[in-house]
């Protein structure tokens, strides 16, 4: 065990935490020594999710009685804004530590967008300014040497690795975005909350945070810098799709002059050539959820629209695996020289 870089996992008692957990459990490199859950403090991984039954994991304890030296890396779950403390106050006390973030805490580079969209001014802004993006097909380098990595959310994974190969090269019109986006229950996480009921979410689709989600500004954010613009705008609407993980984002985007559906295609094609977890699905082929529950997989494809001078983008992946714990462990992987593909390699579930 000695080898392993030794790992902690702030708020494992969420569901990113516990897919977090789940995929830690069988990396080779890893040895999870702190779990922490202040709600569920003082008992066993497995009280709190019955799959962990299996194997022996260290019991979970409060924030405050974490040992800190004992880990060279954390893995955060938390909710946004709890994070920004406690990552500033492990990287003060523990400079080589590596700080791996799955909440929005450190995503935005503006503090002021950051007040704007989740209502609380940043606590934690010297450190910000050292937070790499954690989009790792578009960030590889950078991660490499980082010490805070802010791990996309689960929507942004999805849109912008479908649009950023696009805008970049000046495939489409950014000003002309539009995206349909579906998620699973559990995007919404795991605490109890009305409208994520079984008799609420059954049964139908419902859309949410209606021209305000706080992804939003995420995707801006990146696809802007793509173009060198801070004032770009998108379309974007989330539903609540009644199954337990998996997300399908449609994007509706006008073609650049001179360009073509299969262009937009063979973009796609080319800038994933080389990369293990994106799929450029064959031409017509759909992506679906079905093909990425459980892995760390995304699919991709362009579809020509009926109305000329348009195009439909589809993409899709697994919320808690690419879109958040799979993600994590892929930029653990690259922040310590690791083969990027370790630990994360299951094949999608099915059926």
């Amino acid at each position: 065990m000695s080898d392993k870089i030794k790992i902690g996992v702030l708020g494992a008692s969420g569901y990113t935490g516990a897919d977090l957990v789940r995929l830690a459990a069988r990396h080779p490199n890893i040895d999870i020594t702190v779990l922490t859950a202040n709600s569920h403090a003082g008992k066993p991984m497995k009280a709190v999710f019955k799959h962990f039954s299996h194997i022996t994991l260290p019991d979970l304890v409060t924030v405050e009685d974490a040992d800190w030296d004992a880990v060279d890396a954390v893995f955060c779950g938390l909710p946004h804004g709890t994070t920004q403390a406690i990552s500033r106050d492990i990287l003060e006390k523990h400079p080589k530590v590596k700080i791996i973030d799955m909440s929005a805490d450190f995503r935005l580079r503006d503090p002021v967008t950051y007040k704007e969209w989740y209502g609380l001014d940043h606590s934690a802004l010297e450190i910000q300014k050292e937070a790499v993006y954690g989009l790792t097909e578009r960030y590889r380098h950078q991660i490499a040497n980082a010490r805070l990595i802010a791990c996309p959310g689960c929507y942004p994974t999805a849109v912008l690795l479908a649009l950023l190969p696009l805008t970049t090269h000046g495939l489409i019109d950014p000003d002309e975005i539009i995206i349909d986006a579906k998620s699973g229950v559990s995007g919404a996480g795991r605490s109890p909350k009305e409208n994520t009921l079984f008799c609420e979410a059954g049964e139908g689709v419902s859309p949410y945070s209606v021209g305000k989600h706080r992804h939003m500004p995420e995707i801006e954010q990146e696809l802007g810098v793509s173009i060198g613009r801070s004032d770009l705008r998108i379309n974007f609407t989330p539903h609540l799709i009644p199954m337990s993980r998996g997300e399908l984002c449609t994007s509706y985007v006008r073609l650049s002059a001179g360009h073509s559906a299969d262009d937009l295609r063979q973009a796609l094609v080319k800038a994933y050539a080389d990369e293990p977890f994106v799929t450029v699905a064959d031409p017509g082929v759909l992506p679906q959820t079905q093909m990425v529950r459980g892995s760390n997989y995304v699919v991709v494809n362009v579809i020509p629209d009926r109305i000329p001078g348009r195009a439909i983008v589809i993409s899709t992946l697994d919320n808690l695996v690419k879109g958040s714990a799979g993600q994590a462990i892929q930029n653990f992987n690259v922040a310590f020289g690791l083969e990027e593909t370790t630990g994360i390699e299951q094949l999608p579930l099915f059926p």
